[in-house]
Order: structure tokens, then C-alpha cells, then sequence
């Protein structure tokens, strides 16, 4: 079952710091993901000065309580990075199938 998330930093002062703190965490995480088949796309969201501000990622998980166990240990999420998160069920398109665990079967 595939995933979009939606997230946006906070805008204290201390937000870009702890974006800063926890990207390495978060990008390691991230490419074991990937590897793992669980992670299909991620960018980072800019601003118009083109300064990090957000996240989205496609996810692909075989259910909501797996995702939400990733969601736990993420470090944008455990390093308080992320302020606002909205997290909706959603299908990869059929041009992009290859890209998931269950297109390659």
C-alpha cells in the first residue's frame, strides 16, 4: 500500500538547526528504505530562496501500522524537524508500477 507524506518544518529559530542536527540520521534512514522497497521517492520542499522547509515522500508499506512503526523512529519526526504532517493512502501510477515492491513481482 503506497503513501504520501506531506511534511513541513517548524519556523522557530531553531527549526533549520534541528533539520540541520537530524539529516544525517534521516538521510541514512532514508537510503535503507530505499533499499528495503519502502521508500519510492522523497524531496526536500523549498522555499522561494530555495531553503529547505519541508519534505514529501511516496511510501510503500503493507500497512498503516508499519508505517506508522517507521514514523516512529523517524529522526525528522523523533528530532522535532517536522511540524506539520498529513499522511494519505494513495496508488502509484501504472507508468511508475516498476518503482514498487508489488511491480515487480
Amino acid at each position: 500500500m503506497q503513501f504520501l507524506l506531506i511534511a513541513f518544518d517548524g519556523v522557530d529559530e531553531g527549526a533549520a538547526g534541528r533539520r540541520l542536527a537530524a539529516r544525517e540520521a534521516h538521510i541514512k534512514l532514508g537510503d535503507e528504505m530505499v533499499a528495503a522497497g519502502r521508500m519510492l521517492f522523497g524531496t526536500a520542499i523549498l522555499d522561494d530562496e530555495r531553503r529547505m522547509t519541508g519534505s514529501m515522500l511516496v511510501l510503500d508499506f503493507p500497512s498503516r501500522d508499519e508505517l506508522d512503526a517507521w514514523y516512529a523512529v523517524e529522526p525528522y519526526v523523533t528530532g522535532n524537524v517536522w511540524e506539520r504532517v498529513d499522511i494519505r493512502p494513495c496508488a502509484v501510477g501504472p507508468s511508475f508500477l516498476g518503482m514498487t515492491a508489488a511491480g515487480t513481482d
